[in-house]
Formats: structure tokens, C-alpha cells, sequence
């Protein structure tokens, strides 16, 4: 059993090598193939960490005004914690407001100089309301609408649930795209292995009738070019591992430059599932590989 095993790898290869040029393009198609379904993954991670960022980000601001007295603030911000919909609120100070002023405008000596010639606290107090979740986003901003206190000057509710919908629109517009993309190349893949197969088949037809006249098995006759096909799906998993490495370090300072202050990094992610992502497409693409190379092989072993 063991020659036996040893001779079909040994075709195996002697089939790969004498068809070096189709067994490259079956390769590279697996290859595209498979980075575009990789692709598809970066796009889903990186539409997640956006939405999450944005969810991050989201609050609400009650700008209060200059005059209102410290415990009428403190009231006022028991009252909106008592809201089911409010997950924190925090109150900054007109000293606080005007301290995060200035350092977001460390660079920038003209503002900083207009500040300091108008020789007052332009800022107001405010309160920062962080949202428990987004679905009852409306209903906190209702809820904060029927507050009438008179110490409230302006408020800023910004439409996030407007931008998380586009983001999601995006996202899955692209994850789309990417999927009719991916089932072409895998349609290619499998109508190239199958016509590999065929041809092969075909070309060594002699050799085979006279192998099942001596008495080899069907198995025997079929199992060097299914092994072919598992060895064109493991040249293309190792080829596209190392290929989407350099592709991920190309790509990560773009990431880490767009979210700032997140921790967004692709290479320890594919590092970190490596054996989940890249096992399960070598498992799923060798076997529909093997079913593609079935099929071709089935006719020409029937002597």
C-alpha cells in the first residue's frame, strides 16, 4: 500500500511538471481566487471597526449657558442620568472647555492669540450625554427635547444613525461586489481545473487503457490527478499567505493613519485566525478542486 501511495504522488507530479504551464495557470487563478475573497474579509473588518469608532464617538451636547449656576447644572445633569435611554453623562466646566480648547489649538498661534486678546472665557458649559445604544436614539433625543430648562442655550444632536447607514451601505455594497467578483474567479478555477483535467486524461489515454489491462484499479488510474488538484490548492493557500502578508503591510499605516487613537491592525488579526481563515479556504477549495477533477477524470478511466 505504501508503493502504491508513493506512485501516485510520484505521477502526481510527473503530471503537474509535464503540464507546467497549465498547472501555472490553474495556480494563479486560485491564487485571485483566493485573494479576493481575503479582500472581502479586510472589507467586512474594517467596515466593523469603523461603525465601532463611530459608536465610540457618538454623544450629544447640551451647550449651557455662561450665567447658570453650578447646582442648577448638577440638577439639571441628575435628571438627564435618570433617562432609561442615557448610558453617562459628564459635565465640563467652562475652565475645562476652555483648557481643551486651547490644547486642540496648540498649533495653531492665531487662534490662541485672538484668545488671548479678547481676555474672557468665551466657552460655555456643557453637558456630554452618551447614548445606552443606538436604537433608542430618537427616543433620547425626544426625551431631551422636552427639557425646557431655562439654563439650556443650545443643543447639538448630530444625525449619527444617518452616517452608521451609510457606512453599513457602503460595507455591504462593496462585501457584495466582492462576492459576485469571488464566484467568477471560483467559477473560472473550477472550469480551468476540470478542462486541466480532461486534458490530461485525454493525453495519457494509452497509458491508461494499458494500466487497466494489466490490472490497475480505477482508483489507482484517478488518484495522481485528484492528488494534482490538492496540490494546486496548497501551492495557492501558501502563495496567497504570503502574499496577502505584503499586501496587509502595504495597507496597515493607511489604517492606522485613518482610525487614529483605534486599534486597528490586519496583520495581527490574519495572524491571529491564520489557521481558522487560511485552513478553512485550503479545505474548501481542495475539495471543490477534487469534485471538478472527479468529474473530468470519471470518463477517460472508464476502459
Amino acid at each position: 500500500m505504501l508503493i502504491s501511495l508513493l506512485r501516485v504522488v510520484k505521477f502526481s507530479i510527473q503530471d503537474i511538471y509535464r503540464n507546467i504551464w497549465l498547472s501555472l495557470v490553474t495556480i494563479m487563478i486560485l491564487i485571485l481566487s483566493l485573494f479576493t475573497i481575503n479582500m472581502l474579509l479586510v472589507v467586512k473588518v474594517v467596515g466593523d471597526t469603523a461603525v465601532e469608532a463611530i459608536k465610540e464617538k457618538i454623544d450629544i451636547n447640551l451647550f449651557l449657558k455662561t450665567t447658570a449656576e453650578e447646582n442648577e447644572i448638577l440638577a439639571l445633569k441628575a435628571k438627564i442620568s435618570n433617562l432609561s435611554e442615557v448610558k453617562d453623562v459628564t459635565y465640563i466646566s467652562k475652565t475645562e472647555a476652555l483648557e481643551n480648547f486651547k490644547n486642540k489649538h496648540t498649533d495653531n498661534p492665531e487662534v490662541l492669540e485672538a484668545l488671548k486678546i479678547l481676555g474672557a472665557n468665551p466657552l460655555s458649559p456643557t453637558l456630554v450625554i452618551k447614548p445606552r445604544n443606538l436604537e433608542n436614539f430618537d427616543s433620547l433625543i425626544n426625551s431631551l427635547n422636552a427639557f425646557e430648562d431655562q439654563i439650556i442655550e443650545s443643543r447639538n444632536f448630530a444625525n449619527y444613525k444617518v452616517m452608521l447607514g451609510k457606512i453599513n451601505s457602503i460595507t455591504e455594497k462593496v462585501y457584495d461586489a466582492g462576492l459576485v467578483l469571488s464566484a467568477i474567479f471560483i467559477a473560472i478555477t473550477l472550469l480551468v481545473i476540470y478542462n486541466s483535467a480532461r486534458v490530461t486524461m485525454y493525453t495519457h489515454r494509452r497509458e491508461i487503457t494499458i494500466m487497466r489491462l494489466v490490472g490497475a484499479s480505477k482508483k489507482f488510474i484517478q488518484m495522481p490527478y485528484l492528488l494534482s488538484s490538492i496540490i494546486y490548492t496548497f501551492i495557492g493557500v501558501l502563495i496567497i499567505m504570503i502574499v496577502f502578508y505584503l499586501f496587509l503591510r502595504l495597507l496597515q499605516p493607511y489604517l492606522e493613519a485613518f482610525f487614529v487613537g483605534y486599534n486597528v491592525n490586519l496583520i495581527n488579526y490574519f495572524f491571529d485566525n491564520s489557521l481558522k481563515i487560511f485552513g478553512t479556504q485550503f479545505l474548501v477549495a481542495a475539495v471543490i478542486n477534487v469534485l471538478a477533477s472527479y468529474l473530468a477524470v470519471r470518463k477517460y478511466s472508464k476502459v
